[in-house]
């Protein structure tokens, strides 16, 4: 390769939210905002998104000879870059890892200035927020999925697939663009249980549509007959004794109704013996009462996209995975939510590899009383 179509050298700008996603694992469902920041700190949150930004550059390093990068400095994209051996140009945004959304569009409004042909993002909706209130679809950007909650279809199904995606796009393959939407939600009202989503603007994507996740799609009142007969199965299959963390969702809620057991319904919750043994945990709560070999994840599919871990329940990390143990991992969804997803698998992109590795193949989806499908998993 010598540099893209007819031997130009592109342009890569680099733009990582070092803050994004560190309210997840502590179970505050986002970071938006210094209170918020100041509390996930406080409760022990650890950066997320530099890793995955460095995940997403090692898959990009077989085309970065021929690409010129520039970044910001410190943690927002000038440290991933030094620690992926990738060579950077480093503009003087950023440098502290208490970066704030104007750090985020300087650095979009400096990118376009310097002809940057792709805007690689590690963040959540918050950041591509950030980043289409300025770059609207004039310079083509795609992102790292980085946040907690992660609604928009302008990210990659994980960091290898953004970098891979930003890769082929780079090297002058003939990658098509697309307009996509920017979503986000009240965090706040998201805290309090209520989901409030709305259109911020658009993105223009590099669109293989492989690499990409979907929009979220949601359900509706004619689903309640299905969810209630998931829910009857699956406290069919309970074990006396054994703990059920329950993840978020309406379809896992379903559940808890009929026990009449208190929910959080976009966190996670310990169930046992059908009581509730705690409401919205973070991380750190749900390690302390992990049960060995008698302890079960209770998940649901976020419509529309697939994703069962990875996207919204990130107090189930890595460490409550493995602890669990795959064949403890009980998958739910409506029928009319698999329609939606005909001839697409389930996703999982818990941030290590290669758990992510491990969780692949074939899993049973409970659909109703008494019944249950297989379907793919793929990272």
């Amino acid at each position: 390769m010598t540099g893209g179509k007819g031997g130009i050298r592109k342009k890569l700008g680099l733009i990582v939210n070092p803050i994004a996603g560190m309210g997840g694992a502590v179970g505050l469902k986002g970071t938006d905002g210094t209170r918020i920041l100041e509390k996930a700190l406080a409760l022990g949150a650890v950066p997320r998104s530099p890793l995955r930004a460095r995940e997403a550059l090692a898959a990009l390093r077989g085309v970065t000879d021929d690409v010129r990068v520039l970044t910001c400095a410190g943690e927002m994209g000038e440290q991933e870059s030094r620690e992926a051996g990738i060579p950077a140009e480093v503009l003087p945004i950023g440098a502290s890892s208490l970066t704030s959304a104007e750090d985020t569009r300087r650095s979009a409004l400096a990118m376009e200035e310097a002809g940057v042909d792709l805007v690689l993002f590690a963040g959540g909706d918050g950041t591509a927020r950030d980043i289409a209130a300025v770059l609207r679809t004039r310079v083509p950007a795609l992102g790292i999925p980085s946040g907690v909650k992660i609604h928009s279809p302008v990210f990659a199904r994980n960091p290898t697939m953004a970098g891979e995606l930003a890769g082929l796009f780079l090297s002058g393959e003939s990658v098509a663009l697309e307009e996509r939407e920017v979503m986000d939600i009240d965090e706040e009202a998201f805290r309090e249980g209520s989901l409030r989503a709305r259109l911020f603007g658009y993105l223009l994507v590099p669109c293989e549509r492989r690499f990409l996740q979907g929009g979220k799609s949601g359900g509706g009142k004619s689903r309640a007959v299905e969810l209630d007969g998931i829910a009857r199965e699956v406290i069919s299959r309970m074990v006396p004794g054994d703990l059920y963390l329950v993840g978020p969702g309406t379809t896992t809620a379903a559940i808890m109704k009929r026990l009449g057991s208190e929910y959080s319904l976009l966190g996670v919750d310990a169930l046992r013996d059908g009581k509730t043994l705690g409401v919205d945990l973070s991380e750190r709560e749900v390690l302390d009462l992990l049960m060995p070999g008698r302890t079960w994840l209770v998940l649901s599919i976020i419509g529309g996209q697939g994703f069962i871990l990875g996207r919204g329940n990130l107090q189930l990390s890595p460490g409550v995975i493995r602890s669990v143990g795959k064949e403890r991992i009980l998958v739910l969804g409506a029928p009319s939510k698999l329609k939606d997803l005909y001839g697409k698998a389930l996703l999982v992109d818990t941030g290590d590899p290669s758990l992510d590795e491990a969780l692949c193949g074939y899993a049973p989806v409970i659909t109703g009383l008494g019944e249950e499908t297989l379907f793919r998993v793929e990272r």
